[in-house]
């Protein structure tokens, strides 16, 4: 039923190339989830996440500090050994200093048509958040249109946030098919489309997912469901890992990252000015932790997600030396488990230690099967 979504999340690249020779339009390379889309599809330009592959490398060196996280070093080895070759701009708003400096590195390096970095502003709680990112949207897309060579219209922002919005529904749709007491979509599965619709066209994706939405109700789950648990944290997109914790007795229902619900969880609203809509929809949606601050308005958030989704406990991931998160995940533990989740705490680099990671989430497991007793 997933399997469209399993070779377009392995096969990004001959996807984007494919795309590229059969439509002729323009790829772009997105650095973080905090780059509005919508401006690109109005342009008719196709938005690539750029990602790693969990492959251990040695050409970053030389760029970034040996502290910067596995994430953004990863990141930019994609760059450096050509593997976005077919990219024809890069783009980045502003997120953590790391990924800023993976950026920096590849613009410098890589050869690029286009490079845009928006100044998207961290304090996204204070009044001025939405006026200023209207502002820098504004820069952002004459410069695209600049580099297309055409004034963006009314009608192509409509349509860019059109696009956007009915695949955030159907993400959601899809999503609501892991609430029950027997989820009928696995978090693998669940990882597949999410982070697929990341780079493949946002219309083949919606029309793709629309078709299993379609089936599921049908469907007949045969695994046990196990202990229902929550990720939440850094970057996440290890398949290996999520299929590992969904072969020792548990389901993942929901996330909190930004290659998960972060990603697509708020629609931009209907309004009549068009850049404001799109400001208001990414300063207001769920925060990073980079940008979450003074108050912590994410937690709450992703406590309220674990009760919609009755989540049994949570794992919590950080990308090794990943500021942001690091300084949020002692608070945060305490939070959940204050508020009656168990949390199992596991570092990230750019390969997973499958094997002591299996034996910690058994023990976590069981540790859950044991309080549920009482």
């Amino acid at each position: 039923m997933f399997s469209k979504f399993e070779t377009w999340y392995r096969d990004r690249h001959d996807y984007a190339k494919s795309w590229k020779e059969k439509t002729g339009g323009k790829v772009f390379g997105c650095f973080c989830s905090y780059v509005p889309e919508e401006i690109l599809v109005a342009a008719d330009i196709l938005p690539v996440r750029v990602l790693g592959n969990h492959q251990p490398q040695d050409v970053t060196e030389p760029h970034l500090f040996g502290m910067f996280c596995p994430f953004c070093r990863d990141v930019l080895a994609q760059g450096l050994k050509g593997r976005y070759e077919y990219l024809d701009g890069i783009t980045i708003a502003q997120s953590c200093i790391h990924l800023r400096q993976a950026y920096n590195s590849w613009e410098n390096h890589v050869p690029s048509s286009f490079t845009y970095y928006l100044p998207h502003p961290m304090s996204v709680q204070t009044p001025a958040a939405v006026p200023y990112l209207k502002k820098e949207l504004d820069n952002f897309r004459e410069a695209v249109e600049k580099f297309i060579g055409k004034e963006l219209t009314t009608a192509d922002l409509d349509r860019g946030i059109q696009v956007l919005n009915e695949n955030r529904a159907a993400m959601h749709e899809l999503y609501s098919y892991r609430k029950g007491s027997n989820p009928q979509v696995t978090g693998l599965e669940a990882m597949w489309v999410t982070v697929s619709s990341m780079w493949i066209d946002k219309e083949e994706h919606t029309a793709e997912l629309k078709r299993v939405l379609a089936e599921l109700d049908s469907r007949t789950v045969e695994r046990e469901t196990g202990a229902r648990l929550m990720f939440v944290g850094s970057e996440n997109d290890d398949t290996d890992f999520i299929r590992m914790v969904e072969s020792v007795g548990a389901t993942v229902v929901v996330d909190d990252h930004c290659t998960g619900t972060r990603y697509f969880w708020n629609e931009t609203p209907i309004m009549d000015d068009r850049m404001e809509a799109l400001s208001k929809r990414y300063v207001e949606r769920p925060a990073c932790p980079a940008k979450d601050h003074v108050a912590r308005t994410r937690f709450p958030h992703i406590l309220q997600l674990a009760r919609d989704f009755d989540a049994q406990g949570v794992i919590l991931i950080q990308q090794k030396f990943c500021d942001p998160h690091e300084a949020d995940m002692v608070p945060l533990r305490s939070y959940l488990e204050e508020n009656g989740l168990p949390c199992l705490f596991l570092e990230f680099d750019v390969t997973v230690p499958l094997g002591p990671f299996r034996i910690r989430t058994e023990a976590f497991l069981e540790m859950i099967g044991e309080e549920d007793l009482f």
